[in-house]
């Protein structure tokens, strides 16, 4: 089994999609699966597919395909999302009340569990069951909480302050929906959400 940081960040960025690969199948009544299974519903060739799998040990036997159950047990736990982390939700315009309403994160390793906003106006009223708290309220609830994760969804202009933030109070893994290049010192992970970039990236092939 490869060394965490051994691992391409790449090969990581495809398990979750083999894990909702897994659920959709164990979903249909499926118990075991193949990699040529798993291949023709993604689009990823089969050798691929096991290659990835190959960096952190053996998961099935050559024949006989994967067990679902197990393999989507072991899935979990190399992308420690066998437990539920807390997130903290900086930002609370429409976007955010869209990711409160639609709760992309449930039953995925992840629960909102606390919101964050500096507009006066905001601050007090509430998304779903969590009440705005004051963003100068933030490094105290990342402490408290002891939380790891977080969602930026504020104006470009705002993001890097808010990083810096969270980044001080204790955060080390941070989604970003802001469209603009974030700094992090090592040791933290962000990931940039753009639909604009992305339909720019697409335009280019039509």
């Amino acid at each position: 089994m490869a060394k965490r940081d051994e691992v391409p960040d790449i090969v990581i960025g495809r398990l979750p999609i083999y894990l909702r690969a897994l659920a959709r199948l164990a979903a249909g009544g499926w118990e075991i699966t193949s990699s040529q299974k798993l291949g023709d519903l993604l689009g990823v060739s089969s050798p691929q597919i096991r290659k990835d799998f190959s960096h952190f040990g053996e998961f099935g036997k050559q024949g006989s395909g994967y067990r679902i159950a197990y393999l989507r047990e072991q899935l979990t736990a190399i992308l420690k999302v066998d437990r539920e982390w807390e997130v903290a939700l900086v930002g609370a315009g429409p976007l955010a009340e869209a990711l409160i309403r639609e709760n992309p994160f449930a039953g995925r390793g992840f629960r909102v569990v606390s919101v964050f906003d500096r507009r006066p106006e905001r601050i007090g009223l509430r998304l779903g069951s969590l009440e705005i708290l004051d963003a100068q309220r933030l490094p105290e609830v990342v402490r408290e909480r002891g939380l790891k994760v977080a969602v930026v969804a504020v104006p470009a202009d705002e993001a890097q302050e808010m990083v810096d933030t969270l980044v001080e109070a204790g955060v080390r893994a941070i989604l970003s929906y802001a469209p603009i290049t974030l700094s992090v010192p090592p040791g933290v992970r962000i990931q940039t959400v753009d639909p604009a970039a992305l339909l720019q990236r697409m335009a280019y092939y039509l």
